[in-house]
């Protein structure tokens, strides 16, 4: 576990998926701390696809690949590539394992920098084989509702950059996103009022670039942190039913497949695509706000 720390900051970090595992500030914890009775993760990084595809199965260049949620950059060492004061760095690349699951060679570099409050978090992905290369990349930190009492229904609040005109899809059949039905984000005061309810249909998903900023508010409407992004899609996710303490703000370069989707993986919704040595370079900030 790598650590970094500034006079207002410390964040902890593991080469197990480069997960970011701690954010401390204030004296406190912010990052969810993996309770496995929740969600047994921190901030993990999707690689490479978001979500689910349909039937847990895609098509590449007429070959069948099965490849589980989320990918399987999570579930991977990382080796440590480089760490000073403020900025530490990981590194995975293509290997058997991953071939029988995903036929590209690449490089995934995932990096932390700290700079007073804000974390940035820094992903570079290079095609290191021949011909193009598809992929998606993707965030899942969770962070503590501020206040969390469980006997209480509210859980704070969800602020945007954008104050009317919103909208979300949600998942539908077997983890695949239902794009037929879109709703409308119901703001109040200008903020989404979170409760025990607010995800019994899964995770808000966002799309079209819509917003590059999610802030959380505590139940007072104070703005507690934030989220600064380009990513053109952000899911927004607290187990359903569960009366979590946690909310995830995930920015995302994909998305789970749609609903029956049964075209080759270059033709996904929100799909990521590289030539022949290129370099793709994306991420996200987050930012302590009180």
């Amino acid at each position: 576990m790598e650590k970094l720390s500034n006079d207002l900051l410390s964040i902890q970090v593991s080469a197990a998926g480069a997960e970011l595992c701690s954010i401390q500030c204030n004296g406190k914890e912010y990052l969810w701390q993996a309770d496995p009775a929740f969600w047994n993760r921190h901030s993990p990084v999707l690689f490479p696809i978001v979500g689910r595809v349909w039937d847990d199965t895609y098509r590449c260049e007429g070959e069948a690949y099965s490849l589980g949620q989320h990918g399987f950059a999570r579930d991977m060492e990382f080796q440590l590539v480089s760490i000073t004061d403020n900025e530490v760095w990981y590194r995975l690349t293509d290997n058997e394992e991953t071939h029988k699951k995903y036929p590209y060679n690449f490089c995934l570099e995932i990096g932390y920098r700290i700079e007073q409050k804000k974390i940035h978090v820094m992903w570079r992905v290079k095609n290191t084989g021949k011909g193009d290369m598809y992929f998606q990349i993707g965030a899942h930190p969770a962070f503590y509702f501020p206040g969390f009492d469980a006997s209480t229904k509210e859980r704070g609040y969800f602020g945007f950059d954008k104050k009317e005109g919103l909208e979300y899809i949600l998942i539908g059949e077997k983890g695949c996103a239902n794009t037929d039905v879109h709703y409308r984000l119901e703001l109040k005061d200008g903020l989404l009022p979170m409760n025990t309810s607010t995800f019994d249909g899964d995770a808000l998903i966002l799309e079209n670039g819509q917003v590059g900023e999610v802030a959380l508010y505590d139940n007072s409407r104070k703005a507690v942190l934030r989220l600064l992004f380009d990513a053109p899609v952000v899911g927004l996710w607290s187990p359903p039913g569960k009366n979590a303490p946690f909310v995830c703000i995930e920015p995302w370069y994909g998305r789970c497949d749609r609903m029956n989707f049964d075209g080759e993986y270059k033709e996904k919704d929100w799909i990521q695509h590289l030539p022949e040595n290129g370099t793709f370079d994306g991420g996200y900030v987050i930012e302590i706000m009180e």
